[in-house]
């Protein structure tokens, strides 16, 4: 509950607390980052890790001079391939395992979801689990159980990663600094958060009405 707790806190002051790290950082900010978006998709026991918000907060903060914005998507982008790869390898040779050990806490609604995304959508989850937090995180876990072709698993990667990681740090770019949104931070945060679980809501609604 406390995880729960501080991650929302995290969220609602993700540009207070992102404007605190760069000051006190600097350039270790870039790794910092880093390692939060490779966790968020490589550790199937950390999708309660800011991605769409960290990304926007990110490229507006890069609008201002505090990161260069090629470097950051590139960087970000080698941070969400590179977790995808992890947890694809986690859930190949060792998903089962922690699975039925009960030994690590894993979800078993999100990984019994995110089977049922997958079943629906086949490799193309893989694309499209970077716009769905949770789905996310859970994706290439489940992937790697069901022994995807990798080379297969890697296309999918690599465009989903690089349309994840430019959209939203663009997005935060161009208008993270408009004066509307940067007074109202919080609500855009907010906001983006909720639109990103509508597919899930939308597949949960269809699914109790068929």
């Amino acid at each position: 509950m406390q995880i729960l707790m501080d991650s929302i806190n995290f969220l609602l002051h993700i540009d207070t607390i992102l404007s605190t790290i760069i000051s006190t950082y600097g350039n270790l900010s870039y790794i910092i980052l880093f390692a939060i978006i490779f966790a968020e998709t490589g550790f199937v026991f950390t999708p309660f890790l800011p991605g769409d918000s960290l990304l926007f907060a990110a490229g507006a903060f890069a609008a201002t001079g505090s990161f260069n914005i090629s470097i950051l998507i590139l960087l970000l982008w080698l941070a969400a391939f590179l977790g995808d790869t992890a947890n694809y390898y986690i859930g190949k040779f060792i998903g089962q395992k922690l699975i039925d050990s009960h030994k690590v806490n894993i979800n078993q609604n999100y990984i019994n979801r995110t089977q049922e995304f997958y079943k629906k959508h086949g490799g193309k989850t893989i694309f499209l689990a970077r716009f769905i937090p949770i789905i996310r995180t859970f994706a290439p876990f489940i992937a790697g159980i069901s022994k995807m072709n990798y080379a297969k698993f890697s296309l999918f990667n690599i465009l989903g990663g690089l349309f994840w990681i430019s959209m939203f740090t663009l997005s935060g770019y161009f208008f993270g600094n408009i004066p509307q949104v940067k007074e109202n931070f919080s609500i855009v945060i907010v906001a983006i958060i909720l639109i990103s679980f509508i597919p899930i809501l939308a597949e949960f609604l269809n699914k109790k009405n068929s």
